[in-house]
């Protein structure tokens, strides 16, 4: 079974970062990603009801509060992930994304230091998803243009070569590894269901703000066809947990879950090139399996 659950993990999370990525990159929408935040709130809401209704999970506002920066951190990245999916391709940002593993690692090695029950593949590990990521940056900032619309010329979409493009996915690794920093030091006092009920509880409340804001003071107006595939990708964020969190629950076989679900980026990148008819350089997807290699053997240390 551990299996089936790594694999619909895998397919969720990047089948989210895949329609995340067509329900935000309408140039002409300025409010696109507060949309996606409307409709991952309006999903986790939901499913953090059905939690407390249904799945006998107790939160209180002790909680709630309790786990608010982390919540928020959490949030904030995502809100800037997907304010950055207009400006630069799927398939170099989910990787970019994914390296938060790599970063909270290098904090604990940072704060804690190199002891001897850490395994020296962690640290090569580590250099590989830097690495990979400076050499991402640098492959985007020194392309020639000409070579760039090149190889946009059969793409869905097309972008311009910008710093802020690069930035943003890194800005979003850094928050979100803060975040998941924040997270392991808080549950250590709190149970594992109800913080994740407080962080979907507070994820609605983000969607509600922000509801108010887009429909109400800047009185926008939500179009079906542009919603759907928003609500799909929170629809398969929701799922990519449901199914991560059962998968790991085999202890037994987390040495193969664990790996098998951090590779999703892989698949982000593949959807990017079927659907999005993305093509990236060879310097490009050479920069990518840098990452990717070092997001896997993160994964593989994570049992």
């Amino acid at each position: 079974m551990w299996f089936w659950l790594s694999l619909l993990a895998l397919l969720c999370w990047s089948g989210s970062d895949l329609f995340s990525k067509i329900g935000c990159v309408g140039g002409d929408d300025a409010y696109s990603h507060l949309k996606m935040i409307m409709a991952v709130g309006a999903v986790m809401g939901l499913h953090a009801l059905y939690q407390v209704t249904l799945g006998g999970v107790a939160v209180t506002m002790r909680t709630i509060l309790g786990y608010l920066p982390v919540s928020l951190m959490y949030i904030l990245s995502m809100a800037i992930g997907y304010f950055g999916l207009r400006y630069i391709e799927l398939s170099v940002s989910s990787p970019i994304c994914n390296s938060s593993g790599a970063v909270v690692a290098l904090l604990y090695l940072i704060i804690y230091g190199i002891s001897e029950d850490v395994p020296a593949v962690s640290i090569v590990a580590i250099v590989l998803v830097c690495v990979g990521v400076l050499a991402l940056g640098i492959t985007e900032s020194r392309e020639d243009e000409e070579l760039r619309a090149a190889r946009q010329s059969e793409g869905n979409y097309r972008y311009a070569k910008s710093a802020m493009a690069i930035a943003i996915p890194i800005v979003y690794c850094l928050i979100d590894a803060l975040g998941t920093f924040a997270d392991s030091m808080a549950l250590r006092k709190m149970n594992e269901d109800s913080a994740n009920v407080a962080y979907e509880l507070t994820f609605l409340l983000a969607g509600i703000v922000c509801a108010i804001y887009v429909l109400g003071v800047k009185k926008q107006k939500l179009v079906p066809a542009r919603e759907i595939p928003k609500y799909a990708g929170a629809l398969c964020e929701t799922a990519g947990q449901f199914f991560y969190i059962h998968a790991l629950s085999d202890t037994e076989h987390v040495g193969f879950s664990a790996p098998m679900i951090s590779a999703y980026c892989v698949m982000s990148v593949v959807w990017g090139r079927i659907f999005l008819k993305e093509k990236l350089s060879i310097k490009h997807y050479a920069s990518i399996a840098l990452v990717i290699i070092g997001i896997i053997i993160l994964g593989v240390l994570d049992i």
